[in-house]
């Protein structure tokens, strides 16, 4: 297990709604519950030295959902930074957000802000959570960002290749995942990290996110590390 460990895994949480319904619960519920599965995950990702985790946790298709349930994630969101801010400076955990963040509640960008800020010297496990997050709104906000550079001669069309683009997205510092998890068993990456994931590994598990801990976790870097990386290569080669 220690040998050839992700430099950075991806979550897509998913299944709340599903274990809350099929224990006969609120949705409420279902989010409380994966807000544990969280806390299990980092926990075992600080334990195991894993550089970087980044956890899908609001996208922006995710606004289409009743306004009740909104306020409640976006409320549980504010919650769980403010309990966790101690936790995470004890056990040097920088907490980082990408997404179209302005577009979120004041109350949650003021949250959000606290966190970044009280965890930023921080050296440990990069907590990175993808809030009104969209892969395509990325890298069209990307695409915005570099025109409006040509515009001004900041930089030339010429020099617009795969390395310089990355350095306009959200993710801009932070490696590109080796391993992307999805729960609940869905077979499909609902607009996560699309530029980020091209050569990602991926697994996919019917467990629902609330079920979701640090054996399950284990089962899929095992996963990981039985497979041959080629890169578009013949041969399996690493990439640093």
């Amino acid at each position: 297990m220690e040998n050839n460990l992700p430099k950075h895994i991806a979550i897509i949480m998913d299944g709340n709604g599903r274990w809350a319904k099929h224990r006969g619960l609120p949705r409420t519920m279902g989010h409380r519950a994966g807000i544990k599965s969280v806390r299990r995950v980092v926990e075992a990702c600080v334990a195991m030295k894993i550089p970087v985790l980044t956890l899908y946790a609001f996208s922006v298709e995710n606004w289409k959902r009743p306004k009740k349930e909104i306020g409640l994630l976006m409320r549980l969101l504010s919650e769980f930074l403010e309990k966790e801010i101690d936790e995470m400076n004890e056990h040097n955990i920088r907490f980082m957000a990408i997404g179209r963040l302005e577009e979120l509640p004041d109350f949650v960008r003021e949250r959000l802000w606290k966190t970044i800020q009280a965890t930023s010297q921080n050296t440990g496990l990069v907590l990175n959570l993808a809030l009104n997050y969209g892969g395509r709104s990325e890298i069209i906000d990307a695409t915005k960002k570099i025109v409006q550079n040509v515009k001004e001669a900041k930089m030339s069309v010429d020099a617009i290749n795969e390395e310089s683009f990355s350095k306009f997205l959200y993710t801009d510092g932070i490696p590109d995942p080796d391993l992307l998890i999805r729960t609940s068993g869905e077979m499909r990456i609902s607009n996560f990290l699309l530029w980020q994931i091209s050569y990602s590994e991926i697994v996919v598990t019917k467990k629902l996110w609330p079920d979701f801990d640090r054996s399950d976790l284990e089962k899929a870097i095992q996963e990981f590390q039985s497979r041959e990386r080629r890169f578009g290569a013949t041969e399996a080669i690493s990439r640093k």
